[in-house]
């Protein structure tokens, strides 16, 4: 039995019951009805044509989701609050609208919404994108603000291309101060870098840190870039940026004395080349005492810190702990630690600290017994004696034979032999200059 029937109903109040679906056609149909409200509800669709046939007192179809025309006879403003809350109805005197609207003002709020979603989150990604960007500007200038890059030759490379280099497959040497790497730059040239160990706390072998003293440190940088010698390795150029800094030398080929001196490949070094890399040393050291103003000293002086070309050409190199000597005192002073590698240290300078040549004499005299015998000067065969006084003490009781290396060929035994009695020499403290190790290698040489 529907509504139709009931053919009696002079009211019809259905409001807030939230009720959906259409309203029924059938209501139209009630004879006496003269008092319908259906606000509050959930209503769709279209207002039924045949509610004009009602002869009604009140008519409330509030707040419902009504779409489409409102009946010609509803269209004036006695009616106007009865559709109030029906975004889909168009109210006018028209009484004519689009039917589908309403549809489409869901579709563009809906459309109009998804945009302001994209448009907010492409604007959180740009921002985001923004400020990482700014935070990695800010970074390379701040580090680029903080860093002191000096140059001492016309340099075909940035500190950035050297930067980019630093791996780990490019280390080429360790050591307690820090690394050396092998640097292939996009000019085809190839340079090596050594960046000191960052904030040291202990020098390499215990000796005094170079970052104790930063304002010292650059100070005798800039000196040793300026040395123009063949027999010392270049410092093209040095960076300090506080708490890193880099060390930017000419490669060598063919790596340290030391390392060719005591491996399997020691046989590429006859007496020859041993003696032309004895001579190139001296001569080194010779400009560095003598001829560089103002002198230095180089306090390290070993076969690791002789460098090798490609020819065998010898030349100095690690000035991590050099010292400029100045004019005061005549050329001594005195050091709060000792500076020095295991086994070439001069017995009296580890006594009284102080700093002159005759230091390097004594290291490069140990470096002169390594090439004649091939011993390293820490061997433990030595114990507590080290090189100097097992040569020495060997040469008076056993002869040159218990000595030489015998890699080397007889030919020049008697050659070696007056290179070695010249090495014991530069051990003795007496000795002033390095000059004196320059006369022996022209000596020798004749």
């Amino acid at each position: 039995m529907g509504i139709q029937s009931m053919k009696q109903l002079n009211e019809l109040n259905l409001a807030n019951n939230r009720l959906s679906g259409h309203i029924p056609d059938e209501i139209g149909n009630l004879p006496v009805l003269n008092y319908l409200d259906l606000s509050q509800n959930n209503f769709s669709g279209g207002i039924p044509l045949s509610l004009q046939n009602l002869k009604l007192n009140k008519l409330n179809l509030s707040s419902n989701m009504l779409t489409g025309d409102i009946p010609p006879l509803f269209a004036n403003g006695v009616y106007r609050d009865s559709f109030l809350g029906n975004s889909g109805l168009c109210i006018g005197d028209s009484g004519s609208c689009n039917r589908g609207a309403g549809k489409r003002s869901l579709v563009f709020s809906w459309v109009l919404k998804s945009v302001f979603v994209i448009a907010g989150i492409v604007f959180l990604v740009g921002i985001a994108w923004f400020l990482l960007k700014y935070k990695r500007l800010k970074k390379m200038k701040k580090g680029v603000a903080i860093t002191k890059w000096t140059s001492f030759h016309k340099l075909g490379f940035s500190e950035f291309e050297i930067s980019d280099c630093l791996k780990e497959a490019n280390v080429i040497g360790k050591g307690a101060s820090g690394k050396v790497y092998k640097v292939v730059l996009s000019n085809g040239e190839t340079v090596a870098v050594k960046k000191l160990h960052d904030k040291q706390k202990k020098d390499e072998n215990n000796f005094k840190s170079v970052d104790s003293d930063t304002g010292e440190y650059e100070v005798e940088v800039e000196t040793l870039g300026k040395i123009r010698h063949k027999n010392i390795v270049r410092l093209w150029c040095c960076c300090n940026t506080g708490n890193r800094k880099l060390l930017v030398y000419e490669y060598m080929p063919n790596g340290s004395l030391g390392d060719l001196l005591h491996s399997n490949k020691s046989k590429l070094l006859d007496w020859p080349t041993r003696f032309k890399i004895a001579l190139d040393a001296a001569e080194g050291l010779s400009y560095l005492h003598h001829d560089s103003v103002p002198p230095i000293v180089h306090r390290d002086v070993k076969s690791n810190n002789i460098l090798l070309d490609e020819n065998f050409g010898a030349k100095i190199s690690d000035f991590g702990v050099a010292k400029v000597v100045k004019a005061v005192n005549k050329g001594i002073e005195s050091m709060s630690v000792i500076a020095g590698s295991c086994g070439y240290i001069a017995p009296e300078y580890a006594y009284t600290l102080r700093v002159n040549e005759k230091s390097d004499i004594y290291s490069f005299g140990i470096v002169i017994l390594e090439l004649v015998t091939g011993k390293s000067p820490i061997d433990p065969q030595f114990g507590e004696k080290g090189l100097a006084t097992w040569v020495c003490t060997t040469l008076d009781r056993k002869g040159a034979d218990h000595v030489l290396d015998p890699e080397l060929d007889s030919r020049f035994k008697e050659h070696t032999c007056k290179v070695s009695t010249s090495g014991c020499s530069a051990l003795v403290p007496s000795q002033s200059t390095v000059l004196q190790c320059a006369e022996w290698s022209i000596c020798c040489r004749n």
